[in-house]
């Protein structure tokens, strides 16, 4: 049977959870088949991840994505006919050598990110099977332990609280459907507790409730509320994991929580943080300092490391390079994996693949604008990742990513396999 080749690409504008226009492209093969990919985008980004190339101007805000469509229409249309769709590394080396530029800011991380994923669907259809399936090239899959949002903060909710998001992690779980049940749990019962105070807001970019609260700690407080509410019990069935994106309150060297009216430098924070994991079922901490403070970052890693993951994002952006810099410096145990951080699929699994060289955990990642878009759900399947990131308990850009994991685990039916929570 001939080899199936890319006959044609197509760009088009679509719109993100946020109202937004992304970039969305589609991949036709000379055999009939084809794929298409939604590029997600991020609010709290990280300096060192592919940029996003947005039109600027009044229209839309200046986020606009036409320059980036006709790129997808164009150039890279051109670039990419006739390649064969099962390699997928030659494709993704051909859309970073077409843009040229160090962070994909030429083309635009949106158009090769969408192109990059619609040709892994394309592959996928090619190849007969579910993407989560060639994935994992025979190999035994697990389903990932979700990281669920229950309340969002940050530059996910208008800064309300200082800390991004507070998750719960279903530790007690023995399949992926019961980690789901108790995430719906909680996040049912912080629901109610929010109205019963006259607290309920409605939700933040993420799906998570709206943080109506006088500090940050009150936050972790409710959490815990929450989860005892829905009759579990704290750090026993449900861990919490907080994404504290302390890039986001870092200026001149200082740390400023506007909630708790405090600031201060990151001997102090560090302080703060390994309090809270004394004193919270805390399991999962996420870019504790900020991006460019690798002190910092090695310094409370030794603190709580042996019993807290601690995860790199905007410290690490998806890249294979700086997870190894990290290592050395004893910074980080477990990588947040966003593809569109990276820019391309290839770049991506390089990355889940540097971050299993030192022995870290791994925790695939969807962003705050987001789409129907599900691939990075048979990422984390097909790679066995371990663990997924997805945001809330609500809005439907989130929801088709937990369901399409329910499908996969029923499809597994008998030889479905899950992760659970690996760090003890």
């Amino acid at each position: 049977m001939a080899e199936a080749r890319i006959e044609r690409i197509i760009g088009r504008r679509v719109w993100d959870s946020r109202g937004r226009p992304t970039v969305e492209a589609e991949i036709r093969l000379d055999n009939g088949d084809g794929g298409r990919a939604i590029a997600p985008a991020g609010a709290s980004t990280g300096k060192h991840e592919a940029v996003e190339l947005r039109d600027g101007g009044a229209e839309f805000g200046g986020f606009g994505v036409d320059r980036a469509v006709a790129h997808v229409n164009s150039e890279i249309a051109e670039a990419l006919r006739l390649m064969p769709i099962a390699d997928q590394g030659a494709i993704d080396r051909r859309l970073i050598e077409l843009d040229g530029a160090p962070n994909k800011a030429r083309l635009g991380g949106n158009a090769i990110i969408a192109v990059s994923m619609a040709a892994l669907h394309a592959a996928a259809a090619a190849h007969g099977e579910p993407l989560w399936q060639m994935l994992a090239e025979g190999g035994q899959v697990t389903l990932p332990m979700p990281m669920v949002q229950i309340f969002g903060g940050g530059a996910h909710a208008g800064r309300r609280v200082d800390i991004q998001d507070f998750l719960v992690v279903p530790v007690g779980a023995g399949s992926l459907d019961e980690a789901i049940q108790m995430a719906a749990r909680v996040y049912r019962s912080a629901g109610e507790i929010m109205a019963e105070r006259g607290r309920l807001r409605g939700v933040a970019d993420e799906g998570g409730w709206w943080p109506e609260f006088h500090s940050n700690a009150e936050a972790l407080d409710t959490l815990v509320e929450a989860i005892e509410r829905a009759g579990l019990l704290p750090g026993e069935t449900v861990g919490i994991a907080i994404d504290v994106a302390a890039s986001q309150f870092y200026r001149d060297g200082r740390y400023r929580l506007a909630a708790d009216a405090t600031e201060f430098e990151t001997e102090r924070l560090i302080e703060l943080l390994r309090g809270w994991c004394r004193r919270y079922p805390i399991v999962s901490v996420e870019d504790p300092v900020a991006e460019d403070d690798d002190a910092g970052m090695s310094s409370f890693t030794v603190a709580v490391g042996n019993r807290t993951q601690v995860i790199g994002d905007d410290y690490l952006v998806t890249s294979a390079g700086r997870i190894a810099a990290a290592a050395s410096r004893g910074a980080c145990n477990a990588v947040l994996l966003k593809p569109n951080q990276a820019g391309t699929i290839t770049e991506t699994r390089a990355a889940l693949d540097a971050a299993r060289a030192v022995g870290w955990a791994t925790v695939v990642s969807a962003r705050s604008g987001e789409t129907e878009d599900v691939t990075i759900v048979h990422l984390a399947v097909g790679w066995n990742a371990g663990q997924l990131k997805v945001g809330s308990f609500a809005r439907s850009e989130r929801m088709a990513k937990w369901n399409e994991g329910l499908r996969i685990e029923a499809a597994l039916g008998g030889k479905a396999a899950f992760a659970g929570w690996r760090r003890k």
